[in-house]
Formats: structure tokens, C-alpha cells, sequence
């Protein structure tokens, strides 16, 4: 059996071991992540797909079970009962909404959409069309009424961009953008009990200090009963992101393409190019930064620009939103900023900055998930040195350390350069289509 032959089997058997066969979904990793996270199963679903297509159909089912009567589609639904991990169903009390699903427990909060381009990517690889194209018929306005729940209640400008009201809704949870927003607030010292850090090493995660604004903007949120307008109104973290917005519109994409092959939608196909016509344009007006020469957050609650670069900055390649000269400046950026011989492609925050932390979440290393879309959205563009580049580094992060969370960006660290959950399952997922791509 070749190397990569045993990559494949390896990482199908972190993806089986983590599959609940009674409630057909994934958890991200045992102990750590015990419940199903949203846009983890999305890119779970595509691993599924090259060799059990009824795992990663019930992968989607289980996710969209739990969807909202708004078309809302949670972070987290709690299917199973769990006490390794804070915070749980009793704290979100996601059944405050009117709309909550009644027949799952959830949290209050989404994920970057991703189901709408997994679904796309699910019609790619599976190789029975007829099968899939059932399954997606039956699913698809599920994901369409998830994008109008966007456009209608979490863009309040009417601009064609969503916001997050939640770090955890932007998928980078502790990311040092956010750092910038945390300066203006000075939420309560909540008690509580982490449960992360009895499976993984501190010093990998978010302080106790950091969870008291997470805790906060939760209980804003709580406290109107998970109203998006209020929540627009009263909540200090409002941000427009580039990473889950260019997911929005990748997604948007493939809903169009998705449609216009199975027909009979026209009004949708219509108000979809509608959204994509008026998100695509705003996304550039107002999203990059000519001085980073790169995609930025921003800040709507203090109407300003977040002038920091993460990988985050890169994503709209993936969703084909920089017009080519823009791509061109996107592609120097991360070649100068975090490209350079001694690392790994692609640090999850800039390498130059005094905030980066190699070894901390989503303050410094290598995710696979931003990894494969940076992939994508480079070879789209005919980026190929590049883009092979970071697909090489992600197998080679892998081979080298296990199917972890996170790699440290540093080639000079040769051991336990692996951080967080291990038998991660999207490591495995994407690493599968990697390798088969």
C-alpha cells in the first residue's frame, strides 16, 4: 500500500470512529467537541463523499434536522448529552427564540455557511448523479431559506453583507481581530468551568478573561431572546467578515448552479443573482484595504475597517470575488506576509504581527479547513505553484504529525507541532479530497 493509500485509510477511520451511526452525524473529536458543529459537518460531508455517499447525506440531514423555522441553521446542535464541554444547552437556551427548532437543543449562533458550495462539491464527487441530485433536490431550499434568513435579518443596511454578532460565529473564535472589539468592552468575571482545558494544553486556548466577553455577548443576545434586530441594535460586536461573507456568496454560486441543473426555480435563481449582484460589489467597496493590500473585517457597530490580515483576508478566492488585479495583490500579500521558506502555508494570523502566537487556536496556526479553500480559490485564479504549495504543506503537516486541530507555521518546530483535538475529523475530511483531487 503506497503512502498515500494509507493517508486515505487512516483518515477514514478517524472520520468512522467519529461518526454517531444512531444520529448520523460527526463530532469534530472526541472529548473536546462532543456535539455536531456546523460548518465542521460541511466539510466532514465532503471526506464522506468520496467513499460512503449515505454517511455524508445523513451528515447534512442531521445539521439541517435542527434548522429554525426562520431558516436560521445553528453552531451547534446538541443531539447527545455531554459534560466535556462549556458552554452546553442550558446555557445557550436556544428554545428563548420563538422559532427554535422544538426538537433539537442548539445554540443561538451560526457558523460560516458553507452547505450550499458542500452541496455543489457533493454533486462533483459523487459519481451516482441521479442519487445525489435527489438528495440535493430534497435538501436545497433548506439552504436557500438559511441565505434569506441572512439577507433579510442580519444585513440591516440592506447592503448584500451579513453580520456576526459572535467571535464563534465567524468559525476564527479567538482570533486577534477581535482583540481590537474587546478594548471597548469590559464585560462581568462570569463563574465557570472550562472543560477544553481538560483535554487539551492551556496554553493552545483562549483565556478565562477571553470567555467572560464570549459569556457576555451570549447573555446580550439571551436576554432578547435571540432577536436579530435587537442584537443589531444593543450588541457591542457587530462585525462584517470576509471569511463567512465570501462563504455566503461561494455559496450563493453554487445554489445558482445547483438550481439552474435541476430546473423549475427561477424565481430563486433570480433573487439569488440578486443578493450575489449587490454582495460581490459591497464586499470590494467596503471589505479591502488598499495599504494591506488584503480583505479586512469590519467593524459595524464603530463604522470602521479591522486593519489586521488573517487568513481570513484571503477567502473571497475561493468565492471568486477580487477581480484579477486584486487577486494579483492578494497573492503578494500572502507571499511577503506569510510565505516565507521557513513556514508552513498558511499561518491563521499575520507572522509579522506582535499578536501572532504559533501555537494558539486561531492566533497563529495552520488550520486545514482555510488551507483547502485557500487551495481552491488559488487554483481558480491559475495560482498553481501556490496553491500547490499550500495543499503539499497541508499533507505534508499531516503526515508528519496526525489529523490534529492545528499546526504550528514554523518549520523549524519539528515535534508536537500538532495543537488541539487529535483525530480531528475535517483534517481527515479534506485531506481525503486533497489527496484525491
Amino acid at each position: 500500500m503506497t503512502t498515500k493509500d494509507n493517508l486515505i485509510e487512516n483518515a477514514k477511520t478517524v472520520l468512522n470512529s467519529n461518526f454517531d451511526e444512531d444520529k448520523g452525524f460527526t463530532i469534530p473529536c472526541e472529548g473536546l467537541y462532543p456535539f455536531q458543529w456546523n460548518w465542521d459537518s460541511g466539510f466532514i460531508a465532503i471526506g464522506f463523499a468520496h467513499y460512503d455517499t449515505d454517511k455524508a447525506k445523513r451528515e447534512i440531514e442531521a445539521l439541517l434536522s435542527a434548522q429554525w423555522e426562520n431558516g436560521f441553521i445553528p453552531h451547534i446542535i446538541f443531539h447527545n448529552d455531554s459534560d466535556t464541554y462549556f458552554p452546553g444547552p442550558d446555557f445557550h437556551l436556544s428554545k428563548l427564540h420563538p422559532l427554535a427548532s422544538k426538537s433539537h437543543r442548539t445554540t443561538g449562533m451560526t457558523q460560516p455557511p458553507v452547505l450550499g458550495f458542500v452541496l455543489k462539491e457533493l454533486y462533483e464527487i459523487v459519481e451516482d448523479k441521479t442519487d445525489i441530485l435527489n438528495f440535493i433536490k430534497a435538501n436545497i431550499d433548506k439552504v436557500y431559506h438559511n441565505h434569506e434568513h441572512f439577507y433579510t435579518h442580519r444585513d440591516p443596511n440592506q447592503e448584500g453583507l451579513a453580520f456576526i454578532y459572535h467571535n464563534w460565529e465567524s468559525g476564527t473564535d479567538n482570533s486577534p481581530i477581535w482583540d481590537d472589539i474587546w478594548d471597548t468592552m469590559n464585560p462581568p468575571n462570569y463563574k465557570f468551568e472550562r472543560r477544553d482545558t481538560t483535554h487539551v494544553d492551556a496554553s493552545q486556548r483562549p483565556t478565562n478573561r477571553e470567555y467572560d466577553y464570549y459569556l457576555h455577548l451570549i447573555e446580550i443576545a439571551k436576554e432578547h431572546h435571540y432577536d436579530d434586530a435587537k442584537i443589531a441594535e444593543l450588541s457591542p460586536f457587530l462585525v462584517q467578515d470576509p471569511l463567512f461573507n465570501a462563504m455566503l456568496i461561494k455559496s450563493n454560486a453554487a445554489l445558482i448552479a445547483l438550481y439552474e441543473i435541476i430546473g423549475d426555480a427561477a424565481d430563486k435563481i433570480s433573487q439569488l443573482k440578486q443578493w450575489q449582484t449587490k454582495a460581490i460589489a459591497r464586499f470590494n467597496e467596503k471589505l479591502f484595504n488598499e495599504k494591506l493590500g488584503a480583505y479586512v473585517h469590519y467593524d459595524l457597530r464603530n463604522e470602521k475597517q479591522i486593519e489586521h490580515i488573517s487568513s481570513s483576508s484571503f477567502s473571497p478566492l475561493f468565492a471568486d470575488i477580487p477581480d484579477e488585479a486584486r487577486a494579483n495583490t492578494l497573492v503578494e500579500t500572502m507571499k511577503t506576509k506569510f510565505g516565507s521558506e521557513n513556514r508552513y502555508l498558511c499561518a491563521s494570523f499575520d507572522p509579522d504581527s506582535d499578536r501572532f502566537n504559533p501555537k494558539k487556536y486561531w492566533r497563529g496556526p495552520v488550520w486545514i479547513n482555510l488551507n483547502w479553500l485557500l487551495y481552491k480559490g488559488l487554483k481558480s485564479y491559475g495560482f498553481y505553484d501556490l496553491s500547490n504549495r499550500v495543499k503539499d504543506d497541508s499533507i505534508t503537516l499531516i503526515e508528519k504529525y496526525g489529523f490534529y486541530e492545528y499546526f504550528d507555521s514554523r518549520k523549524e518546530v519539528t515535534e508536537n507541532a500538532g495543537y488541539g483535538g487529535n483525530n480531528f475529523s475535517w483534517s481527515a475530511a479534506l485531506l481525503i479530497d486533497f489527496l484525491k483531487s
